[in-house]
Formats: C-alpha cells, sequence, structure tokens
C-alpha cells in the first residue's frame, strides 16, 4: 500500500455493487434513513478525472507539471484518487454521521480502480434476476435505441461476477430487499456493524435528495416513499436465451412465474 492510499480521509468507503435498474436506489435510500449512514446520490467518481494542462509544444513549461509530480511521487491516478476521497469526506461531514456508502451503478464496471483506491472498502453486492433486469432497462430507455438491453444486462453480469469472485462483501437480492425487508436490512446492518433501526424501512420519511434521471432511479415507484414489492419472477418462456446462464449463475429458477429466488 502506497503512502497515499494508507492515508485516505474516508478509509472504509461501502459501495453497492449491482447492475442497474437492480433496485440501488431502494437501497441507498433505506441505508440513508439510518442515523449513522450517508448514502448519496450517484456521485459518479469514475468520471471525475484530472488532467495536466496543455502546452505549446515548444514551450519547456509544458512539462512542469509532470516534474512536479515526479517528485512528489504522485501520478494522474492518484490524483484521481485523491479527489475522489476528497469528495467522499465532503459528503461525510456535511451529513454529519459517520458511514459513507456510495451507490453509482457504473461502479462494478470500475471496481478495480475503487479497490486501488480503497484498499479497505467493503462491498455489497445486489442481484436482480437478469431477465428483470433486462426488462426495466428497455423500459427506462426506450428512447435509447443503441442500447440494448439484454447485451447491456450480460455486461454488468459479467462484471459483477468478476467483482464477487474478487471482492470480500454482503450479497443481498432486490426479491429479498422488497419481499422481506426487514430480515434483508437486518443482516446487511450487521454487517456494516451498525445497529438495525426500523424507522429505515420507511425511508419516504427522510430526505433523500431528488429522484431524477441521471443520478439514480426516478420512477414513481421510488418517489412513492415506501417499499414495493417486487414482481413475480418471469415464466422460463420469457426469458431470452441469451440470459439462461447468467439467470442459473445467479441461483434463479426459471421454472414458472410463480417461483422464487433461492436463498
Amino acid at each position: 500500500m502506497t503512502q497515499a492510499t494508507a492515508k485516505r480521509l474516508v478509509p472504509a468507503p461501502i459501495f453497492i455493487l449491482s447492475a442497474p435498474r437492480s433496485g440501488s436506489t431502494l437501497l441507498r435510500s433505506v441505508l440513508d434513513s439510518h442515523a449513522r449512514i450517508h448514502a448519496p446520490h450517484e456521485l459518479h467518481l469514475n468520471l471525475l478525472t484530472v488532467q495536466e494542462r496543455e502546452w505549446a509544444a515548444d514551450d519547456i513549461a509544458e512539462r512542469y507539471a509532470s516534474i512536479s509530480l515526479d517528485a512528489l511521487g504522485l501520478t494522474i491516478r492518484e490524483l484521481e484518487h485523491l479527489l475522489w476521497d476528497r469528495l467522499l469526506h465532503h459528503e461525510l461531514e456535511r451529513s454529519g454521521k459517520d458511514r459513507m456508502v456510495n451507490k453509482t451503478t457504473s461502479s462494478v464496471l470500475t471496481w478495480r480502480r475503487i479497490a486501488a483506491c480503497w484498499p479497505d472498502a467493503r462491498y455489497v453486492f445486489l442481484l436482480r434476476h437478469p431477465a428483470q433486469i433486462a426488462d426495466s432497462l428497455g423500459r427506462a430507455w426506450a428512447d435509447r435505441r443503441e442500447i440494448d438491453p439484454v447485451r447491456r444486462t450480460l455486461e454488468f453480469v459479467d462484471a459483477m461476477n468478476e467483482a464477487r469472485a474478487a471482492l470480500t462483501g454482503h450479497e443481498i437480492r432486490y426479491e429479498d430487499l422488497t419481499h422481506r425487508p426487514e430480515d434483508t436490512v437486518r443482516g446487511l446492518c450487521h454487517f456494516l456493524d451498525v445497529e438495525w433501526q426500523p424507522s429505515m424501512l420507511d425511508y419516504g420519511r427522510f430526505d433523500h435528495g431528488d429522484y431524477v434521471r441521471g443520478i439514480g432511479d426516478w420512477s414513481d415507484t421510488i418517489r412513492s416513499g415506501a417499499i414495493q414489492p417486487a414482481r413475480p419472477l418471469p415464466d422460463e418462456q420469457t426469458i431470452p436465451d441469451a440470459l439462461r446462464s447468467a439467470c442459473r449463475g445467479w441461483g434463479y429458477p426459471a421454472s414458472s412465474a410463480s417461483a422464487r429466488p433461492l436463498s
């Protein structure tokens, strides 16, 4: 571990890793309702980058930034990590809480950078039936013809599988969060070393910021302020062939519409 990564302002943030349309905004709202946990809207850390200023090719000053960083033992990559850490610290201090949760669906695509930035980070893996992820993506992005919902789902499934194999964390399912919320959130609180607070399930009582497109779910369901039961799992005949292996890999049976996920 480098000296820089050893001195993070937020040494052990919690990351929710999931595919889009998996209930991560619901989960972050439930967690944000805890007296000790701050879970803001999506921060998109991977889109916050640092660049050296470009100078004319014959200007010696073009090398000054590189010389300075080399003398400090820093790279552009590490500067970005410092920026990410400072943003999380700013949000945590402003909240007055002591646990920081970062929920951004693209995080699972950059989990290696996250793990490099925060070696002591903790992870919550949120799963949902892949066929329902694809269906929800298709409906949410109906105006985005360039997005293939099935292909996009498989991209996230592959990234989730890699992260789950490499990182230690706590796994929950969207179906359990919506059908057995108390048991599911109790277990998560235990993992996060915080006491269970029943008021977490009534997340609509608290201010979680605006639910707007681009920083999380914006649907009427999340705006209701109450945990809504998930839809029944899809019937086998409705599952795209390309997603069948992913469903089996995540422990979802595909025998009937009334099937429940494997616990």
